[in-house]
């Protein structure tokens, strides 16, 4: 598994940026606020899913070319 990504990365940031937003929101009774903080938790979960499925895919594809490259060997004995 690779390390994560930068898309994964600023995903989590902004998602705790949201939670830290929506509970002083909430304390503050300041909705406004509340509402920024849900809407940063939301666009960090899918920042966070997006750099998941690249991460995903560029593992398929190493997967891939490791299989190609081991058969070519298996081929060569």
């Amino acid at each position: 598994m690779e390390a994560p990504n930068k898309d994964e990365i600023e995903g989590k940031y902004d998602q705790a940026k949201g939670a830290v937003k929506s509970g002083i929101g909430g304390l503050t009774n300041d909705r406004e606020l509340q509402a920024e903080g849900e809407a940063d938790k939301a666009s960090g979960n899918a920042q966070e899913g997006w750099g998941k499925f690249k991460r995903d895919v560029s593992e398929t594809v190493d997967d891939i070319g490791n299989a190609i490259s081991n058969a070519g060997h298996d081929v060569n004995k």
